[in-house]
């Protein structure tokens, strides 16, 4: 399948419309990291489950899903309550280098949670933070806001220190929290980010995939080829890019 002059071609444009309308259901969310923030009651509780979640969502879901499970039953389900309080030090230790999952040990979680408390308890909420960044906001600013308060506050290397690489998991989670009328987003910033500037998350699956049709021509997974990923998603879904995401998703499952 080939891409002709920046446009996607009708095959491809076809191919994605079909894998979008068909993978974007709620049964999409079983097994998925996003299955968590459906767990959970209240929006600012929501919203902190998510991050959370997506901090810890690489490698294996068979893994990683009993990590964030883990948290979550800590929390008691409150996750927002439980990071203002700081009931989570009870858990993490500053200086303790046991491991807590791959390449996040104790005191990785402990500094990833005290900066994101410190985040909560100063702004109410992510959100809170975003909001009071000069409108209008696009997702790549957003997205350089989030690391930038986390590497000012010793946040532990789980949120990306700048925007080099292609900060998967946060485009992610932005997409969860901006995207409306889905089944699997939850859409509660659909009035503080526009949906047309959501960024792809892109990893090394996603790529692959993308180049199998022509939508990428490097491997390489940076912030500059999730852009570019996402110019070619805006051409074939141009109020919704990130639909984009789950015919990726299902065109990697086969057809």
């Amino acid at each position: 399948m080939k891409r002709y002059l920046g446009m996607v071609c009708k095959e491809t444009r076809e191919l994605l419309i079909r894998l979008a309308d068909r993978y974007e259901t709620a049964e999409f969310i079983v097994g998925d990291p996003s299955w968590w923030m459906h767990q959970v009651s209240g929006e600012h509780n929501q919203e902190a489950t998510a991050f959370v979640a997506s901090g810890l969502s690489y490698g294996s879901r068979s893994q990683f899903m009993p990590r964030i499970g883990q948290l979550l039953e800590w929390a008691d389900g409150d996750m927002e309550g439980w990071l203002r309080s700081g009931a989570y030090r009870e858990h993490f230790a500053t200086g303790d280098k046991r491991c807590f999952y791959r390449l996040y040990n104790n005191d990785t979680m402990r500094r990833f949670l005290d900066a994101y408390r410190l985040m909560l308890v100063e702004h109410g909420s992510m959100g809170g933070y975003l909001a009071a960044l000069p409108s209008p906001l696009s997702t790549l600013n957003a997205i350089e806001a989030i690391c930038s308060w986390f590497a000012l506050h010793d946040g532990g290397g789980v949120v990306p220190k700048d925007t080099t690489s292609a900060c998967k998991r946060v485009c992610m989670f932005l997409r969860w929290m901006v995207r409306d009328g889905s089944p699997v987003d939850l859409g509660l910033w659909k009035g503080l980010i526009d949906k047309r500037t959501l960024v792809m998350p892109l990893d090394t699956h996603v790529v692959s995939e993308a180049m199998k049709l022509g939508l990428l021509k490097s491997r390489c997974a940076s912030m500059s080829a999730a852009l570019r990923l996402s110019e070619a998603m805006r051409e074939v879904f141009p109020d919704d890019p990130l639909r984009g995401d789950f015919a990726l998703f299902g065109y990697g499952v086969g057809l």
